[in-house]
């Protein structure tokens, strides 16, 4: 984080664990706020990997699931990076300004992707850096919070994933029951807009943020699921991640394959869970039933506002729609109960 950013945060009343901003003194109001009202975030638990140099962009292309040739100074995308056999080593938000491309990940994420792609560079000309600190990465979300935003930032986007640039950095539109905004911008940049912003909406922690993403079925890779899933496991296509069109990547054959060819048998829900101790991506899910093998495997959750937790799990879809009860970390586990996504299943697999 940026020490003058952090040095803000501390005092706009910030109270920092592991994960970022925990919250600003009363996390269970600020879960509340971020469901129903309007909110602003930072969102340094986060962190950005650059890419540039004149074989930059087709280099990507060949790495990630998305077509990157759709991505510019007014457009970015969702996508995934996988290995030789189809599964995920991270997901992302890529966007470009200037002449460089930006992969905006969970932070504790970089180093392993950034390790990871450097291996393939070879003979192209790119450049891959850790870009962490280049901006201040803010989330603002709710239905008139955009109205501030606009003041402070001057246009906005308005089509999901769109950007909007100036000199002060960037803003994207991302997904969201309420209307949703990223923001990269300088620290100048980020307090004038948080002192504007901090007049109609409230600030909160990562968890809060992390509870929107999950509301909106937002699949995040974190270290806990390298390499667990296949992108359609996750629902990635069905968030506009990946691209049957393009050309190669690794795993792209069996990515491909499972889309055409395959019957997918587990695939991303949304659900909630009275546990008393706090899930982790990675943790599985199990039928009620003794010496039973597990039947999913948790993607992210954060705490929720009427209590337990808020997960996105991948699961057995046999498992998920026989109405059985599914339970956490063990078949005596805490139960947890699926609750609808906002964007639909298709109807033939």
């Amino acid at each position: 984080m940026i020490p003058d950013w952090k040095d803000f945060l501390e005092n706009a009343g910030a109270e920092f664990d592991d994960r970022g901003v925990a919250h600003y003194g009363n996390l269970r109001r600020e879960l509340s706020v971020a469901l129903t009202g309007n909110v602003f975030a930072d969102l340094s638990h986060y962190g950005l990997i650059s890419a540039h140099g004149e074989d930059a962009a087709e280099f990507l292309l060949g790495q990630f699931t998305n077509d990157l040739r759709e991505v510019d100074e007014s457009h970015s995308q969702y996508s995934g990076y996988c290995n030789a056999k189809g599964r995920l080593l991270a997901t992302f938000r890529v966007f470009r300004r200037g002449d460089s491309f930006y992969l905006s990940l969970p932070a504790d994420m970089v180093e392993s992707t950034l390790k990871r792609l450097r291996m393939f560079v070879l003979r192209s000309k790119v450049t891959l850096e850790d870009a962490s600190d280049t901006f201040v990465h803010l989330g603002v979300s709710g239905d008139t919070a955009a109205a501030d935003l606009e003041k402070v930032f001057g246009a906005l986007p308005g089509k999901l994933h769109a950007v909007a640039q100036n000199e002060q950095g960037l803003v994207i539109r991302v997904p969201g029951v309420r209307p949703g905004y990223e923001v990269f911008t300088t620290v100048e940049g980020a307090t004038a807009l948080w002192n504007t912003l901090n007049v109609h909406s409230a600030p909160v922690g990562a968890d809060a943020w992390r509870l929107l993403d999950i509301e909106s079925g937002i699949p995040v890779i974190y270290p806990q699921t390298r390499e667990a899933f296949v992108p359609q496991m996750v629902n990635l296509q069905l968030v506009d991640g990946v691209s049957f069109r393009k050309g190669c990547y690794p795993g792209q054959e069996i990515v491909a394959r499972m889309q055409y060819l395959g019957k997918l048998k587990r695939r991303m829900y949304r659900a909630r869970t009275d546990s008393a101790e706090r899930p982790a991506p990675g943790d599985e899910v199990f039928p009620g039933k003794a010496e039973s093998q597990a039947v999913g495997k948790l993607v992210s959750a954060a705490p929720h506002p009427d209590g337990g937790y808020a997960l996105l799990a991948v699961l057995q879809i046999s498992s998920a729609e026989s109405g059985e009860t599914l339970y956490l970390g063990t078949p005596d586990g805490a139960p947890i109960e699926l609750e609808h996504l906002p964007y639909p299943f298709p109807d033939v697999e």
